[in-house]
């Protein structure tokens, strides 16, 4: 295969531009003049992965809840995320979980997928090489994966420079995951990768829009779509120049956070768009409790008829738990009413 090639195709579909950074691509704007284009901006779920109720993935569930995202207003999709419970997943499942999404969406949208996965430089290529060969549009790089905690920027650079030599043309992206512990991306980091020419896609956890100024500012004009996970700031982040987002509570209520990056911008809904930012804000620290089931919750409110077990989660789903997400549920409906989406 050709990674310049994938490169290219990662572009064309994402719609990149110097004018606006990463915008997100939608076939239905092939037509649109590009000033418009640059207005448009992307929600991109962290995608769970579905278990049956022996705890094997569950991939037809899996196919029916990528088609319930992009049926929500999703313009690209995250697999193999912490949401995903890549830390859970084999080797072998977390390939097959990528290539599942990919198919499922054939081509209609952009599909990335963690790949630096491994204790060496080589091994982490190795396996970034196999995600790429999925058929994703770009491999992401979890920024704890290339220094311990409290190592300096230095080694994280110097491990980096490792992995970009042996990766070829691959199109990377960045995640500040928590796990195994939260790398904010530096700025003497984040120039070093745009310099690369590489670096396509970044989904942000710093939770702090005065960082979040900083990096739209160094990576405005390249390639690099700054994606959000941080509903406190979503709204700040896509007036500033992101180009879309990417939170934990798109697994919840997707359509309505693709209703925020539809009208972030739109100067006619200000008051709207900051009325549910508020909303939403409040509503994540709420929600959000036993996150791994409480998620699937949520969502079989929706019809996904998902079984409510995960790898990951420590403690089952409590009824108090599940009296508060009854109750936010009720609420979302009330938005959705308010606003007509």
């Amino acid at each position: 295969m050709s990674f310049e090639n994938d490169r290219r195709k990662f572009i064309g579909k994402m719609a990149l531009g110097t004018l606006a950074g990463l915008t997100p691509w939608n076939s239905l704007l092939a037509n649109t003049p590009i000033e418009a284009k640059a207005m448009q901006k992307a929600f991109v779920p962290v995608m769970l992965t579905p278990y049956k109720a022996d705890m094997s993935v569950d991939y037809k569930g899996l196919k029916k809840l990528t088609d319930y995202y992009l049926e929500s207003g999703a313009r690209g999709l995250f697999a193999n995320c912490l949401s995903s419970e890549m830390y859970d997943l084999s080797p072998e499942e977390r390939l097959k979980v990528t290539k599942t999404v990919v198919k499922k969406v054939n081509g209609e949208f952009p599909v990335v997928a963690t790949g630096s996965f491994g204790n060496t430089a080589q091994e982490k290529a190795d396996f970034t090489k196999k995600i790429a060969d999925t058929g994703v549009d770009a491999v992401i790089m979890i920024t704890s994966h290339f220094a311990e905690k409290g190592e300096s920027d230095a080694v994280v650079i110097k491990n980096l420079e490792e992995y970009l030599s042996l990766t070829g043309d691959i199109p990377l992206g960045t995640y500040e995951c928590p796990t195994p512990y939260k790398r904010i991306l530096s700025q003497k980091v984040l120039k070093f990768l745009l310099d690369s020419d590489r670096l396509v896609y970044h989904k942000d956890t710093s939770e702090d829009i005065d960082n979040i100024k900083e990096k739209l500012k160094t990576a405005k004009g390249t390639k690099m779509g700054f994606y959000n996970a941080h509903m406190g700031s979503a709204v700040a982040s896509l007036r500033n120049g992101g180009a879309g987002l990417s939170p934990i509570a798109g697994n919840y209520y997707p359509e309505v956070i693709a209703w925020i990056c539809d009208n972030a911008g739109d100067s006619g809904k200000k008051e709207q768009v900051d009325w549910l930012q508020d909303k939403v804000r409040d509503m994540e620290r709420r929600i959000t409790a036993n996150y791994m089931l409480s998620s699937r919750y949520y969502l079989n409110k929706e019809g996904l008829g998902l079984e409510i077990v995960s790898r990951r989660a420590k403690n089952p789903l409590t009824a108090d738990q599940q009296a508060v997400v009854d109750k936010c549920y009720a609420e979302v409906q009330g938005w959705k009413q308010k606003l007509s989406i």
